[in-house]
């Protein structure tokens, strides 16, 4: 049976990512978020720039 995962707290985490200029990289974490609303997704396929 699959869980839901709506509603559940995400563990704490910092990544790479990609900045609007496409030539750049920051580093974002959870922590930059809390106390407002976010989704998170994952495409690993996106952004590849091959």
């Amino acid at each position: 049976m699959v869980d839901r995962l709506v509603g559940a707290k995400a563990p704490d985490f910092e990544m790479k990512t990609a900045l609007g200029d496409a030539e750049n990289f920051g580093k974002v974490s959870l922590k930059d978020y809390k106390g407002k609303w976010l989704v998170l997704f994952f495409y690993p396929l996106d952004f590849t720039f091959v």
